[in-house]
């Protein structure tokens, strides 16, 4: 399989305008990669959703125990958790009805990609949320780093 198929820019861009993500695998502790990405996207003005059954409150919102949990709507599945766990996490963010499932670096799944996929969510993979945030929407998008390369040439 490939997974540059799951870094396609336009799905990417159409999935960050999308504001309520689930981050699944969110720790409490401030110095954990999933930590820092949920207070960014809090930063930035996302509506984040704790999903971690070891705790009751992250970031001073209540944390879920599974996708299920939440009784509210979510666009985003955002996973923090070892591949091997993606595939059940797929079939909850089917049955929750989110839009994408987005998997962080290093968490690669095709079978959780294919489940995700059937049913007509878009996925991300292997990308990080706050770095492709920041590319397209943020700071480094004004700099000019969204074009894919390090380069002073611009595509015409």
């Amino acid at each position: 399989m490939n997974i540059e198929r799951y870094q396609d820019p336009k799905v990417i861009r159409q999935t960050l305008t999308r504001r309520r993500v689930a981050i699944v695998g969110l720790s409490g502790n401030e110095l954990r990669a999933s930590n820092f990405v949920g207070r960014y996207l809090l930063r930035n003005g996302y509506d984040v959703t704790p999903v971690n059954p070891r705790e009751e409150f992250i970031l001073g919102r209540k944390s879920y125990a599974s996708l299920t949990d939440i009784p509210d709507p979510i666009d985003t599945v955002d996973v923090f958790r070892q591949p091997s766990a993606v595939p059940a996490i797929a079939s909850e963010a089917v049955a929750i009805g989110a839009g994408c499932l987005w998997l962080q670096y290093g968490v690669i799944s095709f079978e959780g990609a294919e489940i995700a996929e059937k049913a007509g969510l878009n996925v991300v993979m292997d990308c990080c949320m706050k770095v492709e945030h920041a590319r397209y929407l943020g700071r480094m998008h004004w700099l000019g780093f969204n074009t894919g390369r390090i380069s002073a040439v611009r595509d015409s």
